[in-house]
């Protein structure tokens, strides 16, 4: 069986990305201030610029890609759709596996989909200075190197428990000009309150957003850059999808099914978004296409979270979302895949399982990393922890069809590779590597917190 590797040149870069908003039956909740009122643009301009905004609350279905965007997209993008051969000889499948591989990008993951543009868009707003935050440590080091594509200063809140995890992740970020600081901080109020309540906090995503946020709205000239959940986040990931239903095409496949990781959710929302426009246009090969989101039984925030109103932080500066969360002060265990270790999801992947239009399962730790040396050994690739859900999902739903004999295509989305998380995987060879429960207790608490609206 030979090798398949789709691949387009930069002129098939796409010049529009998809807002999946527009395909919506019910327009999407808005977001609320601390009154239960939806929050005005001016409001949210304390956070984030203009160019930003306009994207971010944006009904239009097609969005103009920047052409100085498209010239950094360059780089690395068209990125390659590689049929899975081998993978699918071990596993004895009759169904065809393809995954879209993000991790030959600069930073080595997707990320850097949205951190060129909203780079670029902050600079054309005038504003001085970034700051973040970052789990794993993707999303740091591509906004690290799209402020530095575009000569913006950046500062990332670390995630504690990654920031010692990943010392690579934090030294890619310093290489390309990044401020790295681990959170929680003694710099913000925020910080400090989690470290009086426990000076061994190995923090989380919550957190450190509270942390960076907190600093932009007493900064001036500086915005902030979130890497994942909002609307203008997943709108630049569809760049993903957009690109493989080209390669699709060129091959004369159509996927039945779509897995990918899902912590915030701009890496599924990218991949499956631009299908799933298909379906809203009555396009026929995607009648029965199922689209999964994967996250981890340790932080199961579409399998066991509640749809409700709550903050994308973990103390209370952002405004109000309508998701799915597990309670904005919900401290996730310090699992290896750093990314979705985040309380809420996005509104709009959350709207879209709300209403049974995609799937979500849960997959333990110590499976996502058998699945993921799986892969390396038959496909040469070592996935990123986050990844590693997505091929989790995928080889199961393979193994189905060996004993159903269908014949699916299968499509997967390779968010990044791993070579900086080789702890993670020399834990899991050594045997040490550990499942942790699902914490009921720990939740149920923290739901009990959800901030009363309507």
């Amino acid at each position: 069986m030979s090798q398949t590797r789709v691949l387009l040149d930069e002129t098939e870069i796409p010049t529009h990305w998809y807002n999946v908003a527009a395909d919506l039956k019910n327009p999407p909740a808005p977001p609320l201030g601390p009154d239960g009122q939806p929050v005005t643009p001016d409001k949210m301009l304390a956070i984030f610029p203009g160019p930003v905004l306009e994207q971010e609350m944006s009904a239009e279905r097609w969005i103009p890609i920047p052409e100085e965007v498209r010239q950094v997209y360059a780089l690395w993008r068209p990125s390659p759709l590689c049929r899975a051969t081998r993978l699918e000889q071990v596993l004895g499948t009759p169904a065809k596996i393809f995954y879209k591989y993000e991790g030959v990008s600069p930073a080595g993951s997707h990320k850097p989909n949205s951190a060129v543009p909203q780079a670029w868009l902050n600079k054309i707003a005038g504003t001085k200075r970034l700051v973040t935050e970052t789990g794993a440590g993707q999303w740091g080091s591509s906004l690290s190197f799209a402020g530095q594509m575009f000569g913006l200063p950046v500062r990332v809140y670390m995630v504690k428990v990654s920031y010692e995890q990943k010392p690579y992740r934090r030294l890619m970020m310093q290489t390309w000009g990044g401020e790295v600081l681990a959170s929680p901080t003694n710099l913000t109020k925020s910080g400090r309150d989690a470290l009086a309540q426990d000076p061994n906090n190995p923090g989380s995503l919550g957190l450190a957003i509270s942390e960076a946020v907190e600093e932009v709205v007493n900064t001036p000239g500086s915005k902030y850059a979130l890497g994942s959940v909002l609307n203008h986040v997943i709108l630049h990931q569809t760049i993903i999808g957009l690109e493989a239903k080209k390669q699709f095409e060129k091959i004369g496949l159509y996927p039945d099914m779509i897995f990918a990781p899902c912590g915030g959710g701009s890496n599924f929302g990218g991949a499956a978004f631009p299908f799933l426009a298909d379906k809203a246009a009555g396009d026929k090969r995607a009648n029965n296409l199922r689209c999964v989101a994967v996250e981890p039984t340790s932080c199961p925030t579409l399998t066991k979270g509640v749809y409700a109103y709550d903050f994308g932080d973990a103390t209370g500066y952002t405004p109000l979302m309508k998701m799915y969360t597990l309670g904005h002060d919900f401290m996730p265990p310090g699992i290896h895949a750093g990314g979705l270790r985040y309380h809420g999801d996005s509104p709009l992947v959350s709207q879209l399982f709300n209403e049974k239009l995609i799937e979500a399962v849960a997959v333990p730790q110590v499976a996502t990393f058998e699945a993921g040396v799986m892969f390396a050994r038959a496909e040469g690739i070592i996935p990123a922890p986050e990844s590693c859900h997505g091929i989790r999902a995928c080889i199961d739903e393979a193994l189905r069809c060996k004993q159903t004999g269908e014949p699916k295509t299968l499509f997967f989305n390779l968010s990044g590779h791993g070579h900086f998380d080789m702890t993670a995987f020399e834990s899991y060879l050594g045997g040490k590597l550990t499942d942790f429960d699902y914490p009921a207790e720990a939740i149920q608490a923290s739901l009990e917190h959800l901030p009363k609206v309507g």
